[in-house]
């Protein structure tokens, strides 16, 4: 499946889950900041990718909340050198790099982005 089919399913199933428009959907464009996805839409979005690729999606592997609650990963509300490796260990299709210039756990949520999930269910097809 190419880069352009994977966009387009992706796309499709981010308008049908959360009611935003086909322009909004750009590989740039944060689920949270930018599409307005709440937690309870992520279960929406997971459960569309997954019908749509015929994939299936663990939980942690797009939510690392193991990590950002852990002690030994986050001191201070800001994810540690050894948080930021486990997050790039688990997460190798996100782009972590604005993140890391201030990698404050409540700002976690609003990283992901429409190319980090095609990203991420591309990393699955393979």
């Amino acid at each position: 499946m190419s880069d352009d089919e994977i966009f387009e399913k992706v796309q499709e199933s981010l308008i049908e889950a959360l009611g935003v428009d086909d322009d909004e959907v750009t590989p740039e464009a944060t689920l949270v900041g930018d599409l307005g996805a709440e937690s309870i839409d992520f279960l929406d979005i997971v459960f569309k990718l997954e019908k749509a690729f015929d994939i299936t999606i663990p939980r942690e592997e797009l939510s690392p909340e193991d990590i950002l609650t852990n002690s030994q990963y986050v001191l201070d509300g800001v994810v540690t050198a050894d948080g930021m490796a486990e997050l790039k260990r688990r997460m190798p299709w996100a782009n972590l790099e604005e993140f890391e210039k201030s990698p404050k756990v409540q700002d976690f949520g609003n990283l992901l982005t429409v190319g980090d999930l095609c990203a991420y269910v591309g990393s699955k097809l393979s």
